[in-house]
């Protein structure tokens, strides 16, 4: 770190380590000295399965041009994922056509994505999903006493649910759901999912380009429900400029929670402060900085 020692030789490029997992020597990237060191380096390679920009904000030297940037901070990802992001034609061609096909016509579009990180009961989980969605307003109550005249829902546009799952079954309960009962409010309800690959394949290029076809499908929803966690529903929302609804109950009364931000949640942030090396909340250091609604260690930007 002593950069002001001139006999030191040091090589063409850095590694940087910025995984979750990463040490205290790695998260020195987020202290000035280390910007300071980092800038002697004709090459960094950098690998990082985190959003860590808004670690950016708490480095001094950045401060001011993170300001200049991005005024209205909430806006960080929406605004990097539009302008950095190039699908190819292939994944926007596949975007397109999907669209076109299930979604273009209808009156309003709720991207439903259901990640889950252990077994679940899938009948529980999928009526957790569905009252959250009912009673915030996302989808329409039941007709239970099937009073609602054909003539008063065949006029009607139909609301469109995008559902994203490695698993079918949710899809299907769904489906099955609105096709069998017609709803209080008489409206017609199209459920489609483009895929399910049962499992995930990581290294797998084409299980990769289906997932991000449908990251940006869901991205064209008026309204959303993610799971808690998820990266994948973290950059639905970034893209789509999205509040959603989290999948996590905030309290007895409500079934999920309304994201504050559109910003995604950096879930291992550095845990001490620069100067100090002491251990420090970094949720607390300034009011535009705190903890993720679906993640208590994970910190994300504010207004």
């Amino acid at each position: 770190m002593n950069i002001t020692n001139a006999s030191i030789l040091l090589p063409a490029y850095l590694y940087l380590h910025l995984v979750h997992n990463n040490n205290d020597y790695d998260r020195m990237f987020y202290c000035e000295d280390g910007q300071l060191l980092l800038r002697q380096f004709p090459w960094l390679l950098l690998r990082s399965n985190q959003y860590f920009v808004r670690a950016l904000f708490l480095i001094p030297m950045f401060e001011q041009e993170l300001g200049f940037l991005f005024p209205e901070r909430t806006t960080v990802f929406h605004l990097l994922g539009r302008y950095l992001f190039h699908p190819s034609n292939a994944v926007w061609g596949y975007v397109t056509r999907c669209y076109q096909a299930y979604l273009a016509n209808a009156e309003e579009i709720l991207g439903v994505q259901i990640w889950t990180f252990a077994e679940v009961d899938l009948d529980k989980h999928s009526s957790y999903i569905m009252n959250c969605a009912i009673s915030k307003n996302l989808l329409p109550s039941l007709d239970t006493k099937d009073v609602a005249a054909l003539s008063d829902t065949i006029r009607v546009k139909p609301k469109a649910v995008l559902v994203t799952s490695l698993k079918s079954e949710y899809f299907e309960r769904i489906r099955d759901t609105y096709y069998r009962n017609a709803t209080a409010p008489g409206e017609v309800i199209g459920i489609y999912q483009p895929s399910h690959e049962e499992k995930q394949f990581t290294e797998k290029l084409d299980h990769n380009v289906k997932a991000l076809e449908e990251i940006y499908l869901l991205s064209l929803s008026d309204s959303l429900i993610t799971s808690q966690y998820s990266t994948f529903g973290y950059i639905t929302q970034g893209l789509g400029g999205i509040r959603p609804w989290l999948l996590v109950r905030p309290d007895d009364e409500n079934l999920c929670l309304q994201s504050s931000t559109m910003e995604p949640c950096f879930h291992f942030p550095p845990s001490f402060e620069c100067k100090s090396r002491r251990e420090l909340d970094l949720g607390s250091v300034v009011p535009y900085l705190r903890h993720c609604e679906d993640k208590a260690v994970g910190i994300k930007l504010f207004y």
